[in-house]
C-alpha cells in the first residue's frame, strides 16, 4: 500500500513538471504529488523506531515536514494565483518539485523493482571485483557479494551509489540552462560519482579483507573512513557543478531563503 502511496507521488510530480506554467492544474497536481510524497516519508520512521535508529525518525519526519511545506505553497498558488511578491518563491517550488520527480524518477524504481535492483547491484559488484583483479587482487564474486582472503562483503543498494547519482540528476536536469552546460556538469558529477563509489567499496573490501584496522575493520573502513571520503568527494563535486551551473545555487539559496522566512512568520505569530 505504501509503495503505492510513493508512485502516486512520483505520477503527480511528473505530471506537474510537464504541465503548462499558465494552467493552474500544474499547482494544484504539484500539490497534491507533495501531499502524498509526505505521506510516504511520514511512514518511514515505522521501520526506523523497530530497529532504534531515531536519527532518521527525526530526519524522515523533517522530510515529511518539507513536503507538506512544499505542498502548501503550491496549492495556494493554485487557489490565490499571481500574488505580488511571491512570483520568486513559486519558481523555486516549480524548480525544486522537477529536481524531486527527476531524482524521483531515477532512483525509486531501483529501489523497489527487484529486477533493476538486482541489476544495479550485479552491475556494481561485478565492476568492483574487476577493480580488485585488475590490481592483482585474488578475489571470488556472485551477483551480489565479493570475498577476499575469506571475509565476505554484501553489495547492497546503498553500496551503488544511486542515491546521490539520482539527487545530482534530478538537480541538473531541473536547471534551465544551455545544454553545453548542463551537459558539463553532467559529466563532472554522475559518472565520477559511479566511478568513486567503485573505488569505496574496492576499498571497504581489501581493508576488511586484509584486516587493516583488526578486528572492527569493516566497520571503520566503511562506517568512518569510506563515509568521510564520500562526504568530502560530493561537497567538491557540488563545488565543481555549481560553478558550471550558478543558478542551482540560486536556487538552494532561495530555498533556503524562502523556508526561513516561513518559519520565522510562524515563529513571530506563536
Amino acid at each position: 500500500m505504501i509503495e503505492n502511496v510513493l508512485w502516486i507521488a512520483v505520477a503527480l510530480m511528473v505530471l506537474s513538471s510537464v504541465i503548462p506554467t499558465k494552467r493552474g492544474a500544474k499547482y494544484l497536481v504539484g500539490g497534491v504529488g507533495w501531499i502524498f510524497f509526505s505521506v510516504h516519508w511520514a511512514y518511514q520512521p515505522v521501520h526506523y523506531i523497530e530497529i532504534s535508529d531515531y536519527f532518521n525518525v527525526v530526519l524522515t519526519l523533517a522530510i515529511a515536514a518539507f513536503c507538506l511545506f512544499m505542498a502548501h505553497n503550491m496549492i495556494r498558488e493554485y487557489r490565490e494565483p499571481s500574488i505580488s511578491g511571491r512570483g520568486g518563491d513559486i519558481d523555486i517550488v516549480l524548480m525544486v518539485t522537477s529536481a524531486t520527480a527527476i531524482g524521483s524518477l531515477f532512483y525509486f524504481p531501483f529501489a523497489n523493482i527487484p529486477a533493476l535492483n538486482q541489476w544495479l547491484i550485479s552491475n556494481v559488484t561485478n565492476a568492483t571485483a574487476g577493480l580488485l583483479t585488475f590490481l592483482g587482487y585474488n578475489v571470488d564474486s556472485t551477483w551480489h557479494k565479493i570475498t577476499y582472503n575469506g571475509y565476505t562483503v554484501q553489495i547492497i543498494l546503498a553500496c551503488t551509489a544511486i542515491e546521490s547519482i539520482a539527487l545530482f540528476t534530478g538537480l541538473i536536469i531541473s536547471i534551465n540552462a544551455p545544454f553545453k552546460r548542463l551537459m558539463s556538469a553532467f559529466m563532472i558529477s554522475v559518472p565520477v560519482i559511479y566511478a568513486l563509489n567503485i573505488v569505496r567499496d574496492a576499498f571497504v573490501i581489501v581493508a576488511y579483507g586484509d584486516q587493516w584496522f583488526g578486528p572492527e575493520s569493516f566497520e571503520i573502513a566503511h562506517h568512518v573512513i569510506a563515509k568521510i571520503g564520500s562526504a568530502i568527494a560530493l561537497f567538491v563535486i557540488a563545488y565543481a557543478v555549481m560553478r558550471i551551473l550558478p543558478e542551482l545555487l540560486d536556487m538552494i539559496d532561495g530555498l533556503w531563503q524562502m523556508t526561513t522566512r516561513h518559519v520565522r512568520n510562524i515563529v513571530r505569530k506563536s
